[in-house]
């Protein structure tokens, strides 16, 4: 590779056998040494990454600065636990298969695919395409693709995510880098929002929904960050 050093280190994901305090000190121990600029972590629950943030604080070691999650219209479960806490730790996120492995593409609610895909069609829910019809609905109405629409949803909810792309042919690539023009208008992201909601659960759920109860009139006027950070 040409360096004696690499930006950004992951780790791809949590070892439940390793104690925290070991990993973030090794980790730190790269980056003293000058190998590494900055640690990453993916596939981790949010109080494993809390945690050792709060270690690398105390003891002054380097912090996870960013995280890779997966996260799209088909799948919202980060917005539970991970994408609040990331957003509290001013920690980016790279988002991994934003596409849903094609389903948010087109490929499989307009004319089919047309080469090897990541998703076998037989495994695809109709929840999926039902949200997949969305995408390609708003799509029309804006004269862009699917995948563009797909991918200016995640760019529209948060400024912290940014998506992994993952084309397999040069136009592809060229269609994903344009979704950076592609604006949606807050109608289009009620839409998608609505046509794919994510299950918060315990205690999000019941917080957002006390939350008239606990706090009355005043808690209408604050900006809560409860329930997934919007």
């Amino acid at each position: 590779m040409r360096t004696d050093h690499v930006d950004i280190l992951w780790v791809h994901i949590w070892d439940p056998d390793t104690p925290i305090e070991e990993m973030m000190r090794a980790l730190d121990d790269a980056v003293r040494a000058g190998k590494v600029l900055y640690v990453g972590i993916s596939d981790t629950p949010a109080w494993v990454v809390a945690r050792a943030n709060a270690l690398a604080d105390w003891h002054g070691w380097s912090p996870f600065i960013g995280l890779q999650l997966p996260y799209s219209l088909v799948q919202r479960d980060i917005e539970r636990e991970l994408l609040p806490m990331a957003g509290a730790l001013g920690l980016s996120v790279a988002a991994w298969s934003p596409l849903a492995g094609g389903v948010l593409s087109g490929k499989f609610t307009r004319s089919g695919p047309d080469g090897p895909t990541r998703v076998n069609p037989s495994d695809i829910s109709e929840r999926d395409l039902r949200i997949a019809r969305e995408v390609d609905a708003v799509a029309d109405e804006l004269g862009v693709s699917s995948s563009q629409v797909a991918l200016a949803w995640l760019l529209a909810k948060r400024p912290l995510v940014h998506p992994i792309i993952g084309a397999r042919r040069p136009g592809q690539l060229g269609d994903n880098l344009a979704a950076l023009q592609v604006h949606l208008p807050g109608d289009a992201v009620r839409r998608l929002d609505e046509v794919s909601p994510p299950s918060l659960g315990f205690p999000a759920e019941f917080i957002a929904s006390s939350r008239g109860f606990v706090y009355g009139a005043a808690g209408e006027q604050t900006d809560s960050r409860i329930a997934g950070g919007r």
